[in-house]
C-alpha cells in the first residue's frame, strides 16, 4: 500500500486557508488534520472538529511528551499538530491536509520534508483587512498587528512548493485540488518499485 501524502496549506491570517480546506473536504477524499490550541473558540467553532481546544497545562504536557509534530506560539496562544494522528493516517494510505500558520509550516518542513507546501495569498492588503475585520473578534490594534505580520510572512514564500492567490474561493480550491492530483503523478520511490515489478514479470 502506498503511503498518503501530507499537504501543508499555509498563509497569513485571513488569507482564507481555512475556507479552502473546508471546501476541499467536500470535493476530494482527503483527511483534515485537526490542530490543538490554547486559544478560545470563535463563534461556531466546535471542539474536535475545528480544533482541539485545551488548557495551556494540557498543551505543554503533550508537547513535553513528544506528542506534537510541530508547535508554535502565535498571537499569545499555543498551536500544535498531534503527531500520531497524522502519521497513522499517512501510513494507512490516506492523504492528509494540514491547515497551519506559517511558523508551524516551517517546522513541519524540518520534521517532515516530504510534505507538499502550499502558500495561500490574499488578492490585496485591503481585502485582507476586510476579511479580518469581518470576523468581529479583533481590535483595531490587533488587526494592524496582523497586517504588519503579513508583510513579514510573505518573505517565507520561497520555502513553499506552490502559491495560490485566493481571490475567488472556487478558483483557489480548484487550483489546490489540481496540485494534489498532480503530486500523485510525481515520479517517486513508489513508481520505481512499480518499474522493478515490471522487470520481474518479464
Amino acid at each position: 500500500m502506498n503511503k498518503g501524502l501530507l499537504f501543508v496549506v499555509s498563509g497569513p491570517s485571513g488569507a482564507g486557508k481555512g475556507t479552502i480546506c473546508r471546501e476541499l473536504l467536500n470535493q476530494i477524499d482527503v483527511d483534515l488534520s485537526i490542530s490543538m490550541t490554547t486559544r478560545s473558540p470563535r463563534p461556531g467553532e466546535v471542539h474536535g472538529k475545528n480544533y482541539y481546544f485545551v488548557s495551556q497545562e494540557e498543551f505543554l504536557r503533550t508537547r513535553d511528551e513528544g506528542g506534537l509534530l510541530e508547535h508554535a506560539f502565535v498571537y499569545g496562544n499555543y498551536y500544535g499538530t498531534p503527531r500520531q494522528m497524522v502519521l497513522d493516517k499517512l501510513e494507512s494510505g490516506r492523504d492528509v491536509v494540514l491547515e497551519i500558520d506559517i511558523q508551524g509550516a516551517l517546522k513541519i518542513r524540518e520534521s517532515y520534508p516530504k510534505g507538499i507546501f502550499i502558500f495561500i495569498l490574499p488578492p490585496s492588503m485591503a481585502e485582507l483587512r476586510k476579511r479580518i475585520t469581518g470576523r468581529g473578534s479583533e481590535t483595531e490594534d490587533a488587526i494592524n498587528m496582523r497586517l504588519g505580520e503579513t508583510l513579514k510572512e510573505v518573505s517565507y514564500i520561497d520555502k513553499y512548493d506552490y502559491c495560490v492567490v485566493n481571490g475567488e474561493v472556487d478558483e483557489a480550491v480548484s487550483r489546490v485540488a489540481a496540485i494534489m492530483k498532480a503530486e500523485h503523478s510525481r515520479v517517486s520511490e513508489d513508481v520505481y518499485a512499480l518499474i522493478e515489478k515490471y522487470k520481474e514479470e518479464m
